[in-house]
């Protein structure tokens, strides 16, 4: 006997956007930012504030986001609030409508910032429903639609859904990384000011293939720190800009690589430490090319901090393990124990992957756990100066209670170069 279908709901009068489930099952709303159609995974976030951080995390890419908090978009938009220079989250949903801006940082409304971004935006959706449904049956696949005149093919938007393949094995953080080498300059946001610098520079390479900065010098830290100022190599998996605000913050200067830089690369820049961050994808399927690169930073023993992707695959590199989780951690206000002293961090997070905590070997030490699920959030090694943490210790949005990490990563890197 054939599996019956779900009926497919009337569209009401007024319905310029909809949601197609793989299995049939469609929500209206009205849509706003750019038309089209998209499809990917549903997610959703707890935050309250921060919707453009959390639309330009590239660890959002490939990505839907139900918002639970029903007033989105209110305060408007701005050049400011953003982790990247585009929107990686495919789209939105929201419960309210998208009023006007009102907020004296407001350059424009968010549904025009959507659609110069290229991005779907779906309102008058019960975003309740639609959480209580992922944390039921975990994140689905849907395809979302927005056109003004509110006519839509639903075959073939149901049709989209049911072949997209999933997150599980994709490798995604090439696809948002940066193509060129950079020189990091800025500084944290501060009130009245705004951000220090802005991320100031490309660098090229002259026939020698030595690297030849074709922009302004770099200022220094806003920390002032003793001696020589550490080095710190980032790679780019798809990482958020506040990361490298707070490694300058906390006394660091920065240069950032592309996801898939080489070792020999990364040495060329002579670093003090080494940097793994966020991103989107699953990492077994980035693992193939930065698992080999991550084992040859760990032989050097300079100090290694990872953050999200970068936790996970610093996990995968010591042998460690990581799976999909049925639900992922989207939100601004996660308890993580820290295990040391017991005490709680409320940490940002944006991830659907973990590291499984009874894969990780004898010389990983767990330091940090989720106080809501219990799930891996933090290890360093035993025998070498190397650390990591599934949260977002820049925090943007969010609270500020583990900024110490960046402190604790630059401080490792002054201690080794005391040594010398």
């Amino acid at each position: 006997m054939a599996e019956a279908r779900p009926t497919p709901a009337p569209q009401p009068s007024g319905a310029t956007g909809v949601i197609v489930f793989a299995d049939g099952r469609i929500a209206w709303g009205r849509g706003f930012g750019a038309e089209g159609e998209a499809v990917g995974e549903l997610c959703f976030n707890t935050a309250m504030t921060g919707y453009q951080e959390v639309m330009t995390d590239p660890s959002y890419a490939r990505q839907v986001i139900a918002f639970t908090f029903p007033h989105i978009g209110n305060v408007g938009a701005n050049n400011e609030d953003v982790e990247a220079g585009e929107a990686h989250a495919l789209g939105c949903l929201v419960r309210e409508a998208v009023t006007g801006p009102s907020n004296y940082r407001a350059g424009s409304d968010f549904g025009a910032w959507m659609k110069t971004y290229g991005r779907i935006g779906i309102s008058g959706l019960d975003t309740r429903a639609l959480t209580r449904l992922v944390r039921k049956e975990g994140p689905p696949t849907i395809a979302i639609a927005h056109r003004a005149d509110g006519k839509f093919d639903l075959a073939a938007l149901r049709k989209l859904a049911a072949e997209w393949p999933g997150l599980e094995g994709m490798d995604l953080a090439k696809e948002v990384s940066r193509l060129q080498v950079e020189r990091w300059s800025g500084g944290k946001w501060a009130w009245g000011v705004g951000y220090e610098e802005r991320p100031s520079t490309s660098l090229r390479t002259n026939g020698e293939g030595d690297a030849t900065n074709t922009a302004r010098p770099q200022r220094s830290a806003q920390r002032a720190v003793e001696g020589r100022t550490p080095h710190v190599v980032a790679i780019d998996y798809g990482s958020k800009r506040n990361i490298f605000r707070n490694l300058v913050a906390a006394g660091a200067r920065v240069t950032v690589v592309p996801a898939g830089a080489s070792f020999d690369d990364i040495m060329a820049h002579q670093p003090d430490g080494f940097f793994l961050s966020n991103g989107p994808g699953d990492p077994a399927a980035t693992g193939e090319y930065a698992v080999p690169v991550i084992r040859a930073m760990l032989e050097t023993k300079k100090p290694l901090f990872g953050i999200c992707l970068g936790h996970q695959l610093l996990a995968l590199a010591v042998g460690g393990k990581t799976s999909k989780m049925f639900q992922g951690h989207r939100g601004a206000n996660h308890p993580v124990k820290r295990l040391a002293d017991g005490k709680v961090e409320i940490t940002s997070m944006n991830h659907g992957f973990a590291v499984e905590r009874e894969g990780l070997p004898a010389n990983a030490r767990e330091t940090h756990v989720s106080l809501f699920d219990g799930s891996n959030c933090g290890f360093e090694l035993t025998d070498r100066p190397a650390f990591s943490v599934q949260y977002h210790p820049e925090a943007s949005p969010g609270p500020q209670d583990s900024f110490y990490l960046f402190e604790k990563f630059v401080g490792a890197m002054q201690n080794k170069e005391e040594h010398r």
